[in-house]
């Protein structure tokens, strides 16, 4: 059964504020209780996307995939030339 559309209210949580989700919804959508996700808010919406942060081998910067994501973004149209060649 797919669960859309869900009407919920801002609760307190200590400093913080927080939804409720249901258990069905999260497992619909791969993300267990306990799971790091990533919320973004933009243009009056806020989503909610499982983490794909992983375990870095000893070495790798923690920031390692932001910079990697930022060079990505800043040189996307040379690599998408590159895959027309």
């Amino acid at each position: 059964m797919v669960v859309n559309d869900l009407e919920r209210k801002i609760t307190r949580i200590g400093q913080s504020y927080g939804v409720t989700i249901p258990l069905e919804m999260l497992k619909e959508n791969g993300i267990d209780p306990g799971d790091s996700v990533v919320v973004e808010g933009k243009d009056g919406e806020i989503s909610l996307r499982k983490s794909r942060k992983v375990e870095l081998p000893k070495g790798i910067s923690s920031d390692f995939f932001d910079v990697l994501e930022e060079t990505v973004q800043e040189h996307d149209e040379a690599f998408k030339g590159l895959v027309d060649h």
